[in-house]
């Protein structure tokens, strides 16, 4: 019988009579690293705050090194050795690394004063390993996200943990940060040190773990060997159902031009990018992450104004001066950031629902609240939203149900052209397929789609054109049928003479 180093035997833990983990299993290997993959909702983040002591398991029992543990608070695990590295990066962006790092464990002078010279060689020493490009005197807030959660392993590293959870690590870094970050986690592995590894992407499966564990709807699934379990058949285990393919059939009619860009251009951001989108037509805009299609989907919603060219809509040149410009016109923007820039957290899902077009329920001064729930059912029905209730907050959703509220919204407006930034980032496998349905339908329903993405497969599934940016310039564009993963690559990489910031 093998032995591990952390064991969980039927984990129970309700809230409120909801159930969060409904008899969790899970086996951890030293020197190993374990993926856990579920849909948004499977239990992932209260089996990581279960194991880092933010919460009380009702039963069940943890095991460290063959012995059982309980974990009255963080201090209890981070004593023996569990450290959490959170999606969203959890340090102080305004204090320095060096503060960052001996947060609560400052090393002090023998008056009793902070030593900050050994506090910034130590630091030094532990950053040593894992970046030669991090100043520890330097704020986190300056730091790249890629830097920051180096720091934040650093600082896991220090505390001497020896299990390690990376929390989605590669949700929101480049495709050359991910294969630093997965060297990383090689290294540590190589050292001992054990990884628990939760994540959507399939690629950082295969890259970093030797096991699997999914989770859904608060239960145990199973446990495979990576090199044992098909795509098919994982997939299946965490969505409950079988997927016949990755990406829904096409059925709309593609029709005439609707949206025309023409040479427009803003200093170092992009220069002379030109393209079209029809009527009932995806069009994928893609690249690496630093081509600049984000800064010119903000200047199609107004957000970034162009120096100089044109852009037409129904072949009537538009000025865009702001986003209440682009949704009188009929340009609707989901944001790549869906979070800061798509939902506002504090307010009831009816209520961010309505919020573009909040006068329209406005009665004689007062907003009529029973419309606005009505209007608000009616349309997250109809993306299918799970939500036990229209009046939670969207931060009580999954991704991809948060997703599909910044989908309603859209919709409330009167759009012809919808751009999509990263619609699917963050998501998983079972969500991206109803985020895609969704497309689809609005394709068919006469929309245009505008579909910013980095995920090749998402765009060979699911574009009827493709334009592709490098270095802010458009460098190809063509059908999906001409459409290879080569070609894409290829333009992709091309090099410019012109400098831009991209995104």
């Amino acid at each position: 019988m093998a032995s591990y180093i952390l064991e969980l035997k039927d984990v129970v833990k309700t809230f409120g009579g909801v159930i969060a983990l409904n008899g969790a299993q899970f086996q951890l290997k030293k020197g190993e690293v374990h993926a856990l993959m579920g849909e948004n909702g499977a239990g992932k983040s209260t089996f990581i705050k279960v194991i880092t002591g933010v919460h009380k398991p009702d039963s069940g029992t943890i095991l460290l090194d063959n012995k059982e543990v309980a974990f009255k608070s963080t201090v209890d695990s981070e004593k023996l050795g569990i450290a959490a590295i959170y999606q969203h990066v959890t340090a102080f962006p305004d204090l320095s690394v060096t503060e960052n790092i001996f947060m609560g464990r400052e090393i002090t002078t023998k008056f009793h004063t902070y030593d900050w010279k050994a506090m910034r060689k130590r630091a030094k020493e532990i950053i040593a390993p894992l970046s030669d490009k991090i100043d520890v005197s330097k704020p986190m807030n300056t730091l790249s996200v890629a830097q920051q959660q180096l720091v934040e392993i650093a600082k896991a590293l220090s505390r001497e943990a020896r299990i390690l959870i990376m929390d989605e690590p590669t949700a929101s870094l480049t495709k050359y940060e991910c294969e630093e970050l997965y060297k990383i986690v090689d290294r540590l592995r190589d050292q001992g040190v054990s990884i628990i590894f939760i994540t959507h992407k399939f690629e950082d499966m295969y890259r970093v773990a030797t096991r699997v564990t999914v989770l859904r709807d608060s239960k145990y699934i199973g446990s495979w060997d990576v090199d044992k379990i098909a795509n098919h058949d994982l997939i299946t285990a965490m969505v409950g159902r079988e997927l016949d393919q990755m990406y829904p059939n096409k059925t709309s009619k593609v029709g005439d031009v609707v949206l025309e860009v023409k040479d427009i251009s803003k200093e170092g951001y992009y220069k002379n990018v030109s393209f079209n989108a029809k009527k009932g037509e995806i069009l994928a805009l893609t690249g690496l992450v630093g081509a600049g299609r984000t800064e010119v989907c903000q200047s199609l919603f107004g957000i970034l104004a162009p120096d100089s060219g044109e852009i037409l809509l129904d072949k009537k040149s538009i000025k865009i001066k702001s986003p209440i410009d682009a949704l009188k016109l009929g340009i609707g923007l989901l944001p790549e950031d869906r979070q800061v820039q798509g939902l506002i957290n504090e307010l009831p899902i009816y209520q961010n629902v309505t919020s573009p077009v909040l006068k329209n329920f406005v009665k004689k001064g007062v907003v009529a609240v029973d419309d606005e729930m009505n209007k608000s059912i009616e349309l997250c029905e109809k993306i299918q939203l799970k939500a036990k209730d229209i009046e939670a907050t969207p931060a009580s959703l999954s991704g991809g149900n948060q997703q599909k509220v910044v989908f309603a919204k859209l919709l409330n407006c009167d759009l012809k052209v919808l751009i999509l930034d990263e619609p699917t980032k963050g998501i998983d496998v079972g969500a991206k397929y109803s985020i895609y349905e969704i497309m689809n339908e609005l394709a068919s329903n006469g929309y245009t789609i505008i579909m910013v993405s980095s995920e090749m497969p998402e765009v060979l599934g699911m574009a009827d054109r493709i334009v592709v940016m490098s270095s802010g310039r458009v460098t190809d564009s063509f059908s999906i049928k001409e459409a290879t993963q080569e070609r894409i690559l290829e333009a992709s990489l091309k090099k410019q003479t012109s400098e831009v910031k991209g995104e």
